[in-house]
């Protein structure tokens, strides 16, 4: 059975991620990217479905883990009666094979150790062909695929298993190397586990190095965690960052909203590149604008949600029999349905990250505005229909307010363009084309009866969306309206204050089963807490939602009031982008959060 979701940290290269458990036990890695099939699959399965175990033969009385000081090098230290020892894991960030390096290093005494490792490629379908190929190293191939480990320890097979045993006394260092490379190709050179040790070392420290005084006052130590998980779920070679590295981790413990995040959705667009640059990482945020300008590229009406690593359209949704899911949670969901739906908000999104870019004076890229240009024609055409909205509803369309506020964000957006940056366009049918939009959302997506902005037009139920009102500029935070939403979202969609996304069970989304709290809602309530001057309210909000973070720092998509657990995919870049925009904003003279809704040109919200 697999461990609890805060029970692992991540291990990655910035091409691909492993899952390691308190127990020592590597249960999640698709290699070799992120989007690959998994060839350790134990987390939505068994350990048949594939691991990797290293541990003291004894049960620890004690577990303690930490990362490396500002690294993603994870020390898992295991006393037992016999003594202690330190497990060291990480990924070495280079351009070669991919690797996951485990060095197992005695602190006290002489402790007994085990090693399994059961290789299972294609989610834990497929059993691998082992041979030995010297004293040191066996390989692991099934068509594509090829492992190569490499450890001084005897190993031998056991029930189609890889395992062995062996000691550790204190000052001892015993190295595991497991590479990957495509089977066709020759084995991987001999990786010196040490010198990768440093080499990895050096390159998160100085990565960190360059955020500077990234900010964050108090809470810099969460802000920083969260930047390197950031880092860590960006996909180098093209500077897509995923929305997690995992898929069907359950959003409710034993239910059926099991989902793949190992893609990029546009939705996150603006606030990952806010995160970046505010906290000086601008070299991420140009490569995460130019990634959304190549997936982005093409004919409008074919613009999608979201896409793979490298800006890839197909996103096939299956279904995995073989796998019984994280603690029976079913079904195994490989691929995003939700690809193919029509989300108006997308193109909001597009237009704020390209126009944040420009005010950040990121490098312009000649064909944006052209682009642009021609989103805005299309969505001219289309956004006064309905949509399946942010949240991926599958009930059918509806008039989601949100989405009708950021079809409002992407014409603003164009007009602020062109009255600061000199660009060439349309304005004035932008211009009364937002206004439009504005009157139609004050009219039909406040309910003076709920006393609220709601989920869709002339309906009753709250929607923890529309937070994002004040946030974007579509109204001040001060406006009376936005005042009594915040307030109605308090008194009924909070769950032990943590803020839901919406009442499932009343809304009606077309999903099996309910969620737990979903914990970018809950920061955009601190966010708009600080935009009312409650600050402290705002600053109490946030210290309860960092507690919820794992012993390493990490982040889930949700969290379960009830069990009082993590819940859904993990670790969720999302919940770490708010983290980091919301200590930026209870700190910071400049805030994102204000520094977005200045964005906007304001005629509209002042004159209602």
């Amino acid at each position: 059975m697999a461990s609890r979701v805060e029970d692992y940290a991540l291990v990655g290269d910035c091409r691909s991620g492993a899952l390691i458990g308190r127990d020592g036990s590597v249960d999640w890695l698709c290699w070799p990217s992120f989007a690959s099939p998994a060839c350790f699959a134990a987390l939505i399965g068994d350990s048949d479905n594939g691991r990797w175990l290293i541990a003291p033969c004894a049960t620890p009385s004690r577990i303690t883990r930490t990362y490396r000081e500002n690294t993603l090098i994870l020390e898992t230290t295991m006393e037992t009666a016999e003594g202690a020892v330190r497990l060291v894991d990480f990924m070495p960030y280079h351009k070669g094979p991919s690797h996951l390096v485990r060095l197992v290093y005695g602190v006290r005494g002489r402790v007994a150790m085990r090693t399994e490792l059961i290789v299972r490629f294609d989610y834990g379908r497929l059993v691998p062909w082992v041979t030995r190929l010297d004293e040191r190293t066996l390989r692991a191939i099934c068509g594509p695929d090829m492992l190569v480990l490499r450890t001084p320890v005897e190993l031998r097979g056991e029930l189609l298993r890889t395992v062995g045993d062996f000691t550790v006394s204190q000052g001892e260092c015993v190295p595991f190397v497991l590479a990957y490379e495509a089977s066709h190709l020759d084995c991987p050179a001999e990786l010196d586990p040490l010198a990768a040790l440093d080499e990895t070392t050096a390159f998160w420290s100085e990565w960190v190095r360059a955020a500077g005084d990234a900010g964050g006052g108090e809470w810099h130590e969460a802000v920083v965690r969260s930047l390197i998980t950031l880092k860590a779920l960006t996909y180098a070679p093209t500077g897509g960052i995923i929305a997690a590295p995992t898929t069907s981790l359950p959003e409710q413990l034993g239910g059926a909203r099991n989902w793949d995040y190992r893609f990029c959705w546009l939705r996150d667009a603006t606030f990952t590149l806010l995160a970046l640059m505010h906290c000086g990482y601008y070299e991420e945020a140009a490569a995460w604008r130019m990634w959304l300008l190549r997936a982005v590229a093409g004919h409008p009406s074919q613009v999608q949600i979201m896409y793979g690593l490298a800006g890839e359209h197909r996103l096939t949704e299956w279904e995995i029999p073989w796998l019984s899911g994280y603690e029976g949670a079913k079904p195994v969901r490989i691929g995003n349905a939700a690809a193919l739906q029509t989300q108006l908000d997308v193109y909001g999104e597009i237009m704020d990250a390209l126009h944040q870019a420009r005010v950040g004076k990121l490098a312009p890229e000649a064909d944006a505005w052209e682009l642009q240009i021609e989103l805005l024609a299309h969505l001219e055409e289309i956004w006064m229909q309905p949509d399946e909205g942010i949240w991926e509803v599958r009930g059918g369309p509806r008039h989601f307010t949100y989405s009708k506020v950021m079809a409002w964000v992407a014409f603003d957006r164009a007009v602020k363009t062109v009255e600061s940056f000199g660009r060439s366009g349309p304005v004035e049918r932008w211009r009364s084309i937002r206004r439009q939009i504005h009157d139609e959302v004050c009219t039909r997506g406040f309910n003076a009866q709920v006393g609220a902005f709601v989920q869709s037009y002339d309906s009753k139920h709250l929607d923890a969306s529309v937070l994002l009102i004040p946030l974007v500029g579509f109204l001040n935070a001060s406006d009376p309206r936005v005042r009594s939403t915040v307030d109605a979202i308090e008194r009924n969609l909070m769950r032990d204050g943590f803020v839901l996304r919406y009442d499932t069970a009343a809304a009606g989304d077309g999903l099996p089963g309910g969620e737990g709290a979903f914990l970018a809602c809950s920061f955009w309530f601190a966010d708009n807490l600080v935009l009312l001057g409650r600050m402290a309210d705002a600053a109490q909000m946030f210290e309860r939602l960092l507690a919820l973070r794992n012993d390493v720092g990490l982040l889930s998509e949700e969290y379960d009031p009830r069990a009082k657990r993590l819940v859904g995919n993990f670790p969720q870049a999302f919940s770490h982008i708010t983290l980091i925009n919301t200590a930026l904003n209870l700190v910071r003279t400049q805030k994102p959060a204000r520094q977005r809704a200045k964005a906007s040109t304001s005629q509209d919200a002042a004159a209602d």
